[in-house]
């Protein structure tokens, strides 16, 4: 049975200010909790119920404390529809230097006010499907180790360096050979590229695109074609980043 006070405890990390004043966010689903616990991430605590810890009781650290729950308690604690198996709180993660070199020797993902946490989960993920080293994000964006965004990656989370910047301060800094990408209907036919995995690849909110000052700093503008018949608007940021860095690793 959950106490009071941790059941407190966990309703705050709901929200970021209580995440950033303790230091810990929320992990809700048994496969993202597996993926936490096999992380170089810290668990606080573990919340599961008595199925899940007996068939995982293995991978289950005896220094993190488990208290049994049921089916409903986790849902009623969490921020998912449903939540049938665990729950988990983690320490957020010390912040670590983003190296200067390492848009010359690898392609970063840097995301401008993509302020929707699932396309943040999403982004998180594609970093992690294609190996970059890291994901920067601006003050605007939503907060990486929202329920939502740790949910939407997938496990991408524990895995995934992020990094916090001005992009409009930060971008203008980077060596003047480091290539800076961005999207633009005006930009050059991506398609009709042969592109290297390294430099920024900017990517900025659905809504509103780059803002004025991230759109200066870019040295080159990639643009994905509609299909002979398309007529869509406008393509989500997550699927506008996948199109591109297939394009970055397609011939690697």
């Amino acid at each position: 049975m959950v106490s009071k006070a941790l059941g407190k405890y966990v309703h705050s990390l709901h929200q970021k200010k209580y995440r950033n004043r303790h230091g810990a966010f929320l992990v809700e689903g048994g496969k993202s909790v597996l993926e936490l616990l096999s992380s170089d991430l810290e668990a606080e605590q573990l919340l599961a119920t008595p199925e899940f810890a007996a068939q995982y009781q293995a991978q289950l650290p005896s220094r993190v404390p488990l208290t049994l729950a049921t089916e409903q308690e986790l849902t009623q604690l969490g921020t998912l529809a449903t939540n049938t198996t665990a729950l988990a709180i983690a320490r957020l993660p010390a912040p670590a230097d983003l190296p200067p070199t390492l848009p010359t020797t690898g392609l970063l993902l840097a995301l401008d006010e993509v302020r929707d946490p699932g396309n943040l989960g999403t982004l998180l993920r594609l970093a992690d499907w294609y190996g970059l080293p890291g994901v920067v994000l601006s003050p605007g964006c939503a907060d990486a180790y929202a329920p939502k965004t740790v949910a939407a990656s997938m496990g991408a989370f524990a895995r995934v360096q992020v990094w916090e910047r001005d992009l409009a301060a930060w971008l203008p800094t980077l060596p003047t050979d480091v290539p800076i990408y961005g999207a633009d209907l005006a930009g050059d036919n991506v398609h009709a590229l042969r592109l290297q995995p390294a430099g920024v690849l900017v990517m900025g909110s659905e809504s509103h695109g780059l803002t004025p000052a991230v759109t200066e700093a870019l040295t080159r503008r990639l643009h994905i074609p509609r299909g002979p018949a398309g007529r869509a608007e406008s393509l989500n940021v997550a699927i506008s980043a996948a199109i591109l860095l297939d394009n970055f690793f397609r011939n690697q």
